[in-house]
This record gives structure tokens, C-alpha cells and sequence, in this order.
């Protein structure tokens, strides 16, 4: 499937700001499930921004804003095609060793009644991850209310909604995953064709089976990542993973994201 995909940020350095940077990780990379047929990232600087691969394999840009006055605008819109390979990322090269993904973090701090039931269970370890998704669908509850994903690239409830936003899910089954010492990852990404009001920026995650390698599990939507969805990051958890990250801090507002299926 070919998506098209358009993403707009603006954000506020503080007053009086002589110098920012910024850090984007707004670059999606070929991989098994993709095959990225053009990308672009915009914004002043971009031309002299540095780049490099982060410690969990992920494109970044570093760009240096000098005197920056008023809002500051980062747009990425490109063309992915994508496949549907259930989920199975496997094993890709050059990325960190799994055992990274096994380290708990503030967010990703499990209750007890994601993971308990689980505690040595002999099932095979695929079947007890579709277990634990389903877990967290049971306790977290099924997709039916809209969301709308902030500038930081968390995602908060719409007016009127009762279920936590996808973050919660893949934070959930990450943690449910560590807690039961089973490699797991928070990854962000695209949606297409999100008929049931889901933002088209989303988050997941990533679970490491010996067989298999890397498997991709969305808990918010009960089903392995398909063809529609179009991956950008990986990391220990939301913070790791925001698409811009300013220093000095300031304000991120207007977000507007688009994704088409061409």
C-alpha cells in the first residue's frame, strides 16, 4: 500500500531566547514491513542540521536556531509503501541487542493486573503475548472514542472520551512485557484509514520472540500492525520518542497531521 503523508508542528522558543535546538525524529527508514519512496523534513536550519542514528536505531536531525523570533514551523510529508507482514518485524541488522528493551522506566511502570495472571505461564511465548494485548484491551478498554495527539506527541482524549489515549496501550503492554523479562519497545508511527476516529499519528509496540524476532502488537486496536500503519520510532517509552524535542523548552502548539492511502 501506498501512504501519503503530511505532518505540520509549530512551536515557541521562550522570549528572549538567543539560542535553540532542536532534535526531530520525524524520519521513517525502510525495513521490513516499509520501503520509504521519499521523505522530506522542513524547517529553517534543516540545511545545516546535523544528523545521526540514536542509540535505538532511530533517523534524527539536530538543528540550531539562532535568535529564533515567533513560532517555528517543522514540516515532514513523504510517500511509504507498505506490507503486510503480520506484525513480524524479525530481526533487523545493526539494531541495539533486546535485551535494552528490558529496562523499566517511569512510564512503563505495569500494574499487577496487566502481567499477574501471566506469571509462569507455559504457553509459548507468541501466544502469550496475543494474551497479554489482550490483557490490556481488558483493562484499558476496546477503541470507540476519538483521540487528538498533542504537539509532544502524546496523544490526549477528545472532548467527551472515557478511554486513555494509545500511549497508555503500548505503555501497558510494554511494561506488562518487562515485567514478565520479555524485551519490549514503544514505537511511533502513522495510521491509515482509521475508520474509527484513531489520529493518524499513533503509537504501539514491539515484543522480542527468540523465533521470530521482533513483533509488533497494538493494543489500543487489538491487532498486530498491518499495512496501515507506518512506523518511525522505537525507544524505551513516549519520551524517548517525541517527533521534536526544543531546549530551551517552549511551546509546541497547532499540530496538523494528514495521511492518505494513494
Amino acid at each position: 500500500m501506498r501512504i501519503s503523508i503530511r505532518h505540520q508542528m509549530s512551536m515557541t522558543p521562550p522570549m528572549g531566547t538567543v539560542h535553540a535546538v532542536l532534535q526531530l525524529l520525524l524520519t521513517p527508514q525502510s525495513g521490513p514491513g516499509q520501503t520509504v519512496e521519499s521523505w522530506r523534513v522542513d524547517m529553517a536550519g534543516i540545511g545545516n542540521a546535523g544528523r545521526f542514528t540514536d542509540a535505538f536505531g532511530n533517523a534524527a536531525h539536530l538543528v540550531n536556531q539562532s535568535r529564533p523570533e515567533g513560532s517555528l514551523t517543522v514540516t515532514v510529508q513523504g510517500v511509504v509503501e507498505t506490507r503486510d507482514t503480520n506484525g513480524v518485524l524479525g530481526r533487523v541488522a545493526g539494531e541495539p541487542v533486546p535485551a535494552l528493551y528490558t529496562r523499566v522506566t517511569g512510564l512503563t511502570k505495569a500494574p499487577v493486573a496487566l502481567y499477574g495472571k501471566f506469571r509462569g505461564s507455559k504457553d509459548s511465548r507468541l501466544d502469550l503475548l496475543h494474551a497479554l494485548m489482550a490483557r490490556v484491551g481488558e483493562v484499558l478498554g476496546m477503541a470507540e472514542q476519538p483521540t487528538q495527539m498533542q504537539a509532544n506527541g502524546a496523544q490526549s482524549q477528545s472532548a467527551g472520551g472515557a478511554l486513555p489515549p494509545a500511549s497508555d496501550y503500548a505503555h501497558g503492554f510494554v511494561g506488562a512485557c518487562r515485567a514478565l523479562d520479555i524485551p519490549a519497545r514503544y514505537v511511533t508511527g502513522y495510521l491509515a484509514g482509521a475508520e474509527d476516529g484513531l489520529p493518524a499519528f499513533h503509537a504501539w509496540a514491539e515484543a522480542y520472540d527468540e523465533a521470530l524476532g521482533w513483533i509488533g502488537f497494538d493494543a489500543r486496536l487489538q491487532i498486530c500492525p498491518t499495512d496501515r500503519h507506518v512506523r518511525l520510532t522505537a525507544g524505551l517509552d513516549a519520551s524517548g520518542t517525541r517527533p521534536v524535542r526544543m531546549v530551551p523548552a517552549g511551546d509546541v502548539g497547532d499540530v496538523e497531521v494528514s495521511v492518505a492511502v494513494e
